[in-house]
């Protein structure tokens, strides 16, 4: 409870710019799946992820699988969950995409047309661009856009989501989640504007890129996607910064019953959910 005092007493001001110098990682992002075991198959042999762990809780009817591209403790990471006896969700309109840097996009599309994967937009450069880019569905109609990059130690590079008010997002995660914003992106011609925001170059770490598109105030969330998970050093000093940035909490800053890893929970304003881990507590569940 100390330390819940000692974050109330903190300035606005000093909350903000704790939250900039606290020691934070996008770890991972959760969503549905419908078949896990087909999932898992597609992301491996499609996409060159590795399963890096599997938990099934039958008293709770769900199963969780972590993959990715190296190890959680310094990797960001997709945890798929599996709810017993169901095997599609509406995915939305405001989920966007998640982003993959690979070598060769040309050749990660032929690998997956060979698996039998879905790909809905052929190879080739972005519009008014040079770099070359595709998209690919997985099993459930999750959209991956393959980016061709050099080798990169994050690959599982980025997250998509729709927002209804650009400057009010960016105002948000700079404030309440100590993101920074790395550019700005403005597409009259396709009637759009996008952010990339996060915690460090887009070349090296996961960030998120946040996607205006004029006119569109709100989105259907859908029941697929879940939530980001992200590190924190102080999970009670994270809830305040949040409060006061604007944002909803949904879990009071504490520890969960039984293994007491520390946690909080909020929403942004379009309600996408974040949950903040503490960064001891969850490198101590990964041992």
């Amino acid at each position: 409870m100390a330390t819940t005092r000692a974050a109330g007493a903190l300035s606005k001001d000093s909350l903000w710019e704790w939250a900039q110098k606290d020691e934070r990682r996008m770890l991972h992002v959760v969503y549905r799946v419908g078949d896990l075991d087909k999932t898992i198959k597609f992301y491996t042999e499609c996409l060159g992820m590795k399963l890096l762990r599997k938990r099934d809780l039958p008293e709770e009817r769900y199963t969780n699988a972590f993959l990715g591209y190296g190890p959680e403790e310094t990797h960001f990471v997709v945890e798929l969950t599996y709810n017993y006896g169901v095997d599609k969700y509406d995915l939305g309109t405001g989920f966007g995409h998640f982003g993959i840097a690979v070598e060769d996009v040309y050749k990660t599309v032929e690998l997956t047309k060979a698996k039998g994967g879905k790909v809905t937009r052929e190879p080739g450069p972005l519009e008014g661009g040079s770099s070359v880019n595709a998209f690919v569905e997985d099993p459930d109609g999750y959209k991956f856009e393959l980016i061709q990059r050099d080798p990169t130690t994050e690959p599982l590079c980025q997250v998509m989501l729709r927002v209804g008010d650009l400057d009010r997002s960016i105002n948000f995660y700079e404030k309440a989640f100590g993101m920074k914003l790395l550019r700005k992106r403005d597409n009259p011609e396709h009637k759009y504007t996008i952010a990339i925001i996060g915690y460090g170059s887009e070349d090296k770490t996961t960030v998120l890129e946040l996607t205006y598109n004029y006119g569109v105030s709100e989105y259907e969330k859908g029941k697929g996607y879940a939530q980001i998970a992200i590190s924190t050093d102080d999970v009670y000093k994270t809830a305040e910064a949040i409060r006061i940035s604007g944002g909803k909490i949904t879990r009071e800053p504490g520890p969960l019953p039984g293994i007491n890893t520390k946690i909080t929970a909020c929403l942004d304003p379009d309600g996408w959910k974040t949950v903040f881990v503490d960064n001891q507590d969850f490198l101590r569940e990964l041992e």
